[in-house]
């Protein structure tokens, strides 16, 4: 039996499709290095966030979960 054809995605749906498929996975080490390397303070939070291309909110999510974690 062969599957039917896929019903049409609206627009919305299709960009969140790229969205889903298009979205960076970091390592927990390649978090830590990025975090590490804003605490030593040489550079400015907005150069790093610049730098590895994230949005500065994604480092300070990061940041504060390392210094959770670093209480426990």
């Amino acid at each position: 039996m062969k599957p039917g054809p896929k019903p049409k995605q609206t627009a919305s749906e299709l960009v969140k499709e790229i969205k889903r498929r298009t979205r960076r996975v970091f390592s927990s080490e390649e978090k830590i290095r990025i975090v590490l390397e804003g605490l030593r303070g040489e550079e400015s939070i907005t150069a790093i966030c610049r730098k590895y291309a994230i949005h500065q909110n994604l480092y300070f999510k990061w940041s504060k979960d390392f210094m959770e974690a670093g209480k426990r």
